[in-house]
Parts: C-alpha cells; sequence; structure tokens
C-alpha cells in the first residue's frame, strides 16, 4: 500500500481545494525557478531515470520520448501539446486532475515546455468535460495573474503561453495524430507514421504531447528526485498511478497507489470488494475497455503493472479497472463494447472500418444463441485481419477485447449457440485448421 508521503495527488477527492492558494500549500509551485535553472539537459536525463512511462496508454518512456525533440529550435517554433481526451470507457482519472489538481499540470507545463524548448502549449480537452475546461482555465487564469506563466514564467525567464481546445467527444481524437488533425481544424483521423509527431506535428512542426497524468507528476519527480520515483513500483514499471475501479463492485473509486499492486487488493481494499463477493467474480478489464479481460483466476494473483499484464495476454493501458461479476451477461457486455467501437471507427481504415462491425454483428448473433458453429473461427480470424492492419492502434484496441472473450469464454459461446447438432456436417467449416481444436471444445462441454 502507497504511503501518504509518497502520495503525488493529495488532492484527488478535493478535500484541500483546487485553488492556487491550497494547490501552493500542497508544494506546488515551490522551486520552480530552481528547477528549470538546472538545465533541459538535466530535467530530461531525470524523467529518464525516474522511469517514468506514459499514463495515457502506451505506455512510452517519457524522458525518452522528449529527447527526440530537436535541441535547437530551427525555422519552426516547437508545440507541446497535452491529450486531454479522456475517452476510454471505464477511465476518469484525467478528469479530477482537471477538477481537483489543475495547478499540477499547468506547473508541469511549465517545466515540459522548457525542457522541449516550446512556447505554446495545447490542451486538448474532451468536449464532454465543460465543467472540467472552465475550472482547468480558472486555474491558468490564476497562474497568469501570479506572474506563474507568461511573459516571465515562474522568473524563468521562459515565455509561455497556454491554450484550451475543445474537441468534439470523438474518441478516435485520443489518438496523438488524430488529435493534432483536430486541432489544426481537420477531420479527427490518424496520420500515417513515420514522420514522428517529435519532428513534423502540429502545423508541421516538432511537437511533444503526452497526457495529462503524464505531465502532472513531473513537478513532484523533479523536487523528490528520479531515486524517490524509481524506489517506487517495480523495475521499469516504476512510480505511482491512478486507478480507475468501475463495474460491479461495492464502492467505485479513483485511487492513487503504487505501481505493481495486486489487482485484488485494488478491488477488495480500495473499491469495497466485487458485488457478491470475490467467488462472484467473473472477469476483470484491467486498463479501459480496449484491453483484453482477465479470467478470476488470473486475477487472483496478477500485479498492476505493465509488464505483468502483458505477460498475461492483456494491457495496463489507463488503468481503467472494470469489474464483471456473474450477473453480467459476459457475451452481452462484449457485443456493447464492440458497438461503441464499430460506432468510433473513424473509418479511414478498410480493416477497422468493415471488421468492427463484423465483430459487433457476429458478437451480437452469439449473444442471442443464433450463431453457426463457424463463427467462433471467423470471429477469431476477423480480429487477427484488423490487428496489426490499421494506420493507429484503434485496431488492436477493439480486436483485443473480443480476443480475451474468446480466450476466457469460449466454452459459454458454444453453451448459448448450442453448435452440438451441427458438428457432424464438417464440409460446412470453412477454417478446417480450427475444426478439430472446435469439436474439441465442444466435447469439453458436454463432458
Amino acid at each position: 500500500m502507497l504511503e501518504d508521503k509518497d502520495r503525488i495527488f493529495k488532492n484527488l477527492y478535493n478535500d484541500l481545494g483546487a485553488d492556487i492558494g491550497s494547490a501552493k500549500n500542497r508544494g506546488d509551485w515551490s522551486n520552480t525557478k530552481e528547477i528549470c535553472s538546472k538545465g533541459r539537459d538535466w530535467i530530461i536525463e531525470e524523467v529518464k531515470k525516474s522511469e517514468l512511462r506514459g499514463r495515457g496508454g502506451a505506455g512510452f518512456p517519457t524522458g525518452l520520448k522528449w529527447s527526440f525533440a530537436p535541441k535547437k529550435v530551427g525555422a519552426k517554433p516547437h508545440y507541446l501539446v497535452i491529450n486531454a481526451d479522456e475517452s476510454e470507457p471505464g477511465t476518469c482519472k484525467d478528469r479530477d486532475i482537471l477538477r481537483f489538481e489543475p495547478h499540477k499540470l499547468i506547473e508541469g507545463c511549465l517545466i515540459a515546455s522548457y525542457a522541449v524548448n516550446a512556447h505554446k502549449c495545447y490542451i486538448y480537452l474532451r468536449g464532454e468535460y465543460y465543467n472540467e475546461g472552465l475550472k482547468l482555465q480558472n486555474a491558468i487564469d490564476e497562474a497568469y495573474k501570479a506572474n506563474l506563466i507568461g511573459k516571465n514564467s515562474s522568473g524563468t525567464g521562459w515565455e509561455l503561453d497556454i491554450y484550451i481546445h475543445y474537441g468534439a467527444g470523438a474518441y478516435i481524437c485520443g489518438e496523438e495524430t488524430a488529435l493534432l488533425e483536430s486541432i489544426e481544424g481537420n477531420k479527427g483521423q490518424p496520420r500515417l507514421k513515420p514522420p514522428f509527431p517529435a519532428l513534423v506535428g502540429l502545423y508541421g512542426c516538432p511537437t511533444i504531447i503526452n497526457n495529462v497524468e503524464t505531465i502532472a507528476v513531473i513537478p513532484t519527480i523533479l523536487r523528490k528526485g528520479s531515486k524517490w520515483f524509481a524506489s517506487l513500483g517495480k523495475p521499469k514499471n516504476t512510480g505511482t498511478k491512478i486507478f480507475c475501479i468501475s463495474g460491479n463492485v461495492n464502492s467505485p473509486c479513483n485511487v492513487e497507489e503504487e505501481m505493481g499492486i495486486k489487482l485484488k487488493d485494488l478491488i477488495e481494499k480500495h473499491a469495497g470488494g466485487v458485488v457478491g463477493g470475490w467467488d462472484n467474480l467473473q472477469a476483470v478489464i484491467p486498463g479501459g475497455s480496449s484491453m483484453p479481460m482477465l479470467s478470476k483466476e488470473i486475477s487472483e494473483n496478477i500485479t498492476m503493472d505493465f509488464d505483468s499484464l502483458v505477460e498475461n495476454n492483456s494491457g495496463l493501458g489507463t488503468a481503467g479497472i472494470i469489474v464483471i461479476n456473474k450477473d453480467q451477461d459476459i457475451i452481452k457486455c462484449m457485443a456493447r463494447i464492440a458497438r461503441f467501437y464499430k460506432h468510433e471507427s473513424c473509418g479511414q481504415c478498410t480493416p477497422c472500418r468493415e471488421g468492427s462491425g463484423w465483430m459487433w454483428r457476429i458478437l451480437e448473433r452469439m449473444a442471442r444463441g443464433e450463431a453457426s458453429k463457424d463463427e467462433i473461427n471467423m470471429l477469431s480470424d476477423v480480429t487477427k485481419q484488423i490487428e496489426g492492419h490499421t494506420i493507429c492502434a484503434f485496431g488492436e484496441g477493439s480486436a483485443w477485447p473480443v480476443q480475451g472473450l474468446l480466450r476466457h469464454f469460449k466454452k459459454e459461446i458454444i453453451e448459448r449457440n448450442n453448435f452440438d447438432p451441427l458438428i457432424k456436417n464438417k464440409k460446412n467449416i470453412p477454417y478446417l485448421i480450427d475444426q478439430h481444436l472446435l469439436e474439441e471444445d465442444i466435447k469439453n462441454v458436454k463432458s
């Protein structure tokens, strides 16, 4: 369990006030000038040593990303863009930072902008976060009034202006290059990479894009030191993380905890346990709806960090933990998630545009018990034709939840759709490579 002295977000539940005075009482905006005076190279090196990985889903090393920005400013200005388009179902961590800890984000913007030579910072805010946007703008106004940002930000001699840009609620704009397109006034569709945004980003200029939580922890890391942050969690999975726990739990919540904490401890100790008790648990989605679910058996002992979840065919993602108990129809749950991704696909890539609809329609038939026996193999085949064949990771995000269902709940699909009478007609199975496996699954269900 994380000790109070190691907590970064001390006002996560709005007990202490979000205004600038309250933020300063918690240690925000202290020694900002001294931190910047140590130089860009020192800041980037400290972030590298902390082993901080992006908190937006991809988990890319933050210091390494910053080092990709050109060392010198050429003919084109540099930009910093903050991704606050929090649209992943099951995730609401950035929302609480924007509401209750906005000054941590603003101070982080100043330090990061200085480190990557950016004088302009854009915070791309999800359109539905209207009230959060008002609170963030109020905090930005407070920072300008106190000369913490602006012409001579915090006495550093660095000029920084911060702008809020509202999106229109499209999930795809959470992808960094689609976000850039949206800021430029274009349709939110991902760009081909390379070139990467660090060299050719916003308006064709060098741009660093980071998640809200990633930037908000930077000032604390630099004050307390990279060794302190790296001492928390596990190697290459260091520091603290805000976990969002929702679904069939008694007390849904956001909680800051140490990376590497056991999933069961998060659910039992912070979220009041599974509705109906731990034995009533059916599955857990560990990182927002785009990550493959985990079975009850895996959830028993797994730790919440990037590497452990990858080893178990899932991912930490945004750390949006969705608990599903046995009162829920797991096939219908996945059909609903598939419908979301079908609706949110930008339509640019054929595998995603067509495949997301295929997956949803097949899952709907499976949920009703109307699917044919070959559709299990067909559904698996569709996910693999989407995965790895699209411009951005949206394709994987739509395919992985379905793969998780097939990995852990194929037996339930077989039982629901009563495949047994059809198995005799082997000639009608087009996916011959999986025919034997499907027959074995049906035999296991019968036995």
